[in-house]
């Protein structure tokens, strides 16, 4: 058994490997910001052609923008990093046989993020975008800020992406014994409200991207109980009729 000690000095261990990777990957993704903001502008000058520019109105806006939208993308890249981590920190009993999961959970749980991020950023944004642009007419001429927008692409995709990681988190609650086989499909009642409130919040009260939000997290709910169910074992059943006439024995 791992000491008090030995538990702090893994976590500690844990957390300069993490943050030494978003540093890494932060400082990398900076030299190449102006390129990566023209990307996440894309959907912006999709949604209204007219918009040919984004603006900034304090000297320093656009250096802090830069570095928000260089930490973000430090943070993206260290997915996998972080993942390892964390279930290592968690899982420090595992047998060798099940330590090679870990790479298929790393695996799952990245790709999970990353379809989240991509499903915001290629279906929801430019549903959000055409919306909102949509309000531009002879009196009103949208003048984007490059902070508020950057902002708000990098929070609608990270939102999706950690949203898009409920299966992988119901599985492993499951596989290490947290909650019941059959827990989730007897809580939905619980789970679905919960669903809606989560995806208002991570919207920031926005109600199309909510909604956008919500229905893909409802599936994903019920396909984190199909896996469930898939991968892991009824409870044997101690009431069985051999095992009452073992015990009358």
């Amino acid at each position: 058994m791992i000491s008090t000690s030995g538990h702090l000095e893994e976590l500690r261990h844990r957390l300069l490997v993490s943050f030494g990777s978003v540093f890494f990957f932060a400082v990398l993704s900076y030299f190449f910001a102006e390129q990566i903001a023209r990307f996440f502008m894309t959907p912006l000058f999709a949604a209204q052609p007219e918009v040919i520019k984004l603006v900034y109105t304090n000297l320093t806006e656009a250096f802090i923008s830069y570095l928000k939208l260089s930490l973000l993308v430090g943070v993206i890249f260290s997915i996998p990093v972080l993942i390892y981590e964390l279930w290592m920190f968690m899982a420090p009993g595992l047998h060798s046989n099940e330590k090679k999961t870990v790479m298929a959970i790393v695996f799952w749980a990245t790709l999970l993020f990353t379809v989240g991020a991509c499903f915001a950023f290629f279906i929801v944004l430019p549903q959000v975008l055409n919306f909102f642009m949509g309000f531009a007419n002879q009196q009103l001429t949208p003048l984007p800020k490059l902070s508020g927008y950057l902002t708000f692409v990098a929070r609608t995709s990270l939102a999706f992406g950690l949203a898009f990681e409920i299966p992988f988190l119901m599985v492993a609650a499951a596989k290490i014994g947290w909650v019941k086989r059959d827990y989730f499909s007897t809580k939905r009642k619980f789970f679905y409200p919960a669903i809606i409130i989560l995806s208002v919040l991570l919207a920031a009260g926005d109600l199309v991207a909510a909604t956008l939000l919500c229905l893909p997290l409802f599936a994903l709910y019920e396909a984190g109980i199909l896996i469930i169910r898939l991968f892991t074992k009824k409870p044997e059943n101690n009431n069985s009729p051999s095992s009452e006439l073992d015990d009358s024995d």
